[in-house]
């Protein structure tokens, strides 16, 4: 008896300290239905931003992202960006996408690779959401203090 009630408070432990990742919740299907579309970053803001540099998804400084063009397609989650800004290198990507119960919008960069293989990933705020134009909000670690990258989207077709 007492070996079952020591494996059920085992039982109990591991399933309570189960994480709960960005990843893990549930998709947030409206919110996500209004991203459809082709969007343009208009403007990247942060603290500090004329003397911080800031790599933006592991790819280029976060100015280089103005101007960059992101299509989101909500049925599949997928989409692609590609960034065209003169002075800054050349890339474009395909991308999975998901807006999670929490509002949070989970991507990664796929740069060639199979979404199941890339394990890495970015989880951005979402804030000021309209048919036309959101907000994704990154925090970032500036000697110590946690401070908010904010991505500017306009839409620019459907």
């Amino acid at each position: 008896m007492k070996k079952i009630i020591l494996l059920l408070m085992i039982a109990v432990a591991i399933f309570a300290c189960k994480s709960n990742s960005a990843t893990s919740t549930k998709i947030d299907n409206k919110a996500q239905a209004d991203m459809k579309g082709t969007w343009t970053i208009t403007a990247v803001d942060y603290p500090g931003s004329d003397v911080i540099k800031v790599t933006s998804f592991g790819v280029a400084d976060s100015r280089c992202f103005v101007n960059s063009t992101w299509r989101l397609v909500s049925m599949s989650n997928k989409g692609d960006m590609a960034l065209t800004k003169a002075g800054c290198p050349a890339f474009s990507s395909a991308i999975t996408w998901f807006i999670n119960k929490d509002g949070n919008f989970v991507l990664k960069v796929l740069d060639g690779a199979k979404s199941k293989k890339r394990k890495e990933g970015y989880v951005l705020k979402v804030a000021n959401q309209s048919d036309k134009s959101f907000q994704l909000i990154d925090k970032i670690d500036v000697a110590g203090t946690i401070t908010d990258v904010v991505y500017q989207f306009q839409k620019t077709s459907n």
